[in-house]
């Protein structure tokens, strides 16, 4: 088992301590710049945190909405899942249309999660 601090960890004190101690250096022309490699540093130790769960979650739901496949992993099963949506298989008002909606959107939310959890603060989500 691994002590910590883990990558995220490191990623966070990286990025407060670029904030806190670094950012007031830079000159003006550059902050910008600065800013941007802080927000990266962001979303980078939240995807290292978040992702992995993710990506199982993913994969659980898809398993259960495509039942038996060939597919084993997350890129595969959304290749198999697309295959299926572009075929008809998945038909508006049924059961497993609702389904691939709320898989969607889960994944839709984990994505914001990581990019930009700011905004489904603001909108009441998390």
């Amino acid at each position: 088992m691994r002590e910590r601090p883990h990558g995220a960890d490191l990623l966070a004190i990286a990025r407060e301590t670029l904030r806190r101690d670094v950012l007031p250096l830079v000159p003006d022309e550059s902050r910008y710049t600065a800013l941007m490699i802080a927000n990266a540093m962001a979303i980078a130790a939240r995807d290292a945190e978040l992702g992995e769960r993710a990506a199982r979650d993913a994969l659980q739901r898809l398993a259960t909405l495509l039942g038996p496949t060939r597919a084993e992993d997350l890129r595969s099963l959304n290749k198999e899942l697309i295959r299926r949506i572009r075929t008809g298989v998945f038909r508006p008002g049924t059961p497993e249309h609702a389904a691939i909606g709320r898989h969607l959107w889960e994944c839709a939310l984990q994505q914001v999660r990581v990019s930009n959890p700011k905004y489904l603060e603001r909108l009441g989500l998390k």
